[in-house]
C-alpha cells in the first residue's frame, strides 16, 4: 500500500492529483459531446493553436491562461470568418488556422532564446507545478461546463441528429453550436496547464472513447468517462513518481491505453451484458388480402 500512498503524501503531488482530476472531469463532460458531434479535429487544432498566445504571455509576463484563451478565441473567430468569407469547408478552415497558428507559435518561440526551459512545459504540461489558484480556476471551469451542458442538453442532442428539426422545435441549433465550441475552448484552455497543449486532446478524447464502449447515453458516458479519466490521472502520476517519467505524458499515455483496454474488454462481454441504444426494428406490416 505504501507504493500507492507514499507519492500522495507530498503536497505538490496532492495538488497535481486534484488538478488532474478536475481536468479529467471537465474533459469528460466536454469530450463526450466532442465524440458525439465529431469535433475531435477542432479540439486538436485549438490545443495546438494556443501556442502563440501562451508564448506571448510568457514573454510579456501576463498569465499564460489569458494568452491561451485569446489565442483560442482567435482560432474560433478565424474559422468562422474563413467559412463565411472564403466559403471553405469546416475542416479546411480548421486545418488552415491550425497550421498558421502553430507556425506563428514556433516563430515566436524560435525568435526568443529565453524559451529553452519553458517550451517543454507549454507543450507537455507541468501538472506537478499546479498551484492553488490553478485548482480554483479548474473548479470554476468544471462548474461552468456542467451548468452549460445541463442547460443546453436538449439543443445539443437535437442538433447532433437533425439541425433542421432542432430549428423547427425552436432549440436554436446555431446557438448550441457556438456554445459547444465555447465548451471545447474552455476545456482545452483550462486543462492545458495539467497536460500541455499537445497532450490535452488525449485527456479530452480518450476517457470518453473508453466509456463509449459500454454506454451510449450521454449522461452515463460523461460519468464513466470522468471515472476513467480520474483513474488515468492517478495511475499516470504513480507511474511518473516511481518510473521518473514526465507526469503529463504519463497521464495521457495511460488514458490512451485505457481506450485499448476498455474496447478489448467490451469485445469479450456479450452484448446483452452492456447497455446499448439499439432500437428493435418495427415488425413488417402484414400483407393485404389479395396482394
Amino acid at each position: 500500500m505504501t507504493w500507492l500512498t507514499d507519492p500522495f503524501s507530498v503536497d505538490f503531488m496532492l495538488r497535481a492529483l486534484g488538478g488532474g482530476t478536475l481536468a479529467a472531469v471537465l474533459c469528460a463532460v466536454v469530450g463526450t459531446w466532442v465524440l458525439v458531434r465529431g469535433m475531435a479535429f477542432l479540439g486538436e487544432a485549438l490545443a495546438h493553436g494556443m501556442l502563440p498566445g501562451v508564448a506571448v504571455a510568457t514573454l510579456t509576463g501576463i498569465p499564460a491562461v489569458l494568452g491561451a484563451a485569446v489565442s483560442a478565441g482567435v482560432m474560433v473567430v478565424g474559422v468562422g470568418a474563413l467559412r463565411r468569407r472564403a466559403r471553405l469547408s469546416y475542416d479546411t478552415s480548421i486545418g488552415l488556422l491550425f497550421v498558421g497558428m502553430l507556425a506563428l507559435g514556433v516563430i515566436i518561440v524560435s525568435s526568443s532564446r529565453s524559451f529553452a526551459t519553458d517550451i517543454t512545459a507549454i507543450l507537455f504540461g507541468d501538472v506537478l507545478a499546479v498551484t492553488r489558484s490553478d485548482l480554483v480556476g479548474l473548479t470554476v471551469a468544471v462548474a461552468l461546463a456542467l451548468a452549460l451542458a445541463a442547460v443546453f442538453h436538449r439543443p445539443f442532442t437535437a442538433a447532433a441528429f437533425d439541425a433542421r428539426k432542432a430549428a423547427t422545435l425552436g432549440l436554436r441549433p446555431r446557438l448550441a453550436e457556438v456554445v459547444l465550441v465555447g465548451l471545447v475552448t474552455l476545456a482545452v484552455v483550462a486543462s492545458y496547464r495539467a497536460v500541455g497543449t499537445l497532450l490535452v486532446v488525449g485527456l479530452l478524447l480518450a476517457p470518453a472513447a473508453a466509456a463509449r464502449a459500454w454506454t451510449r447515453q450521454v449522461g452515463s458516458t460523461m460519468l464513466l468517462a470522468a471515472v476513467i479519466g480520474s483513474a488515468a490521472v492517478t495511475t499516470g502520476l504513480l507511474v511518473s513518481w516511481h518510473a521518473g517519467t514526465a507526469a503529463g505524458a504519463s497521464i495521457a499515455a495511460v488514458a490512451v491505453a485505457g481506450v485499448v483496454v476498455s474496447r478489448g474488454l467490451a469485445a469479450l462481454v456479450p452484448l446483452r451484458g452492456r447497455r446499448t441504444t439499439t432500437t428493435t426494428p418495427a415488425p413488417a406490416p402484414a400483407p393485404r388480402e389479395g396482394a
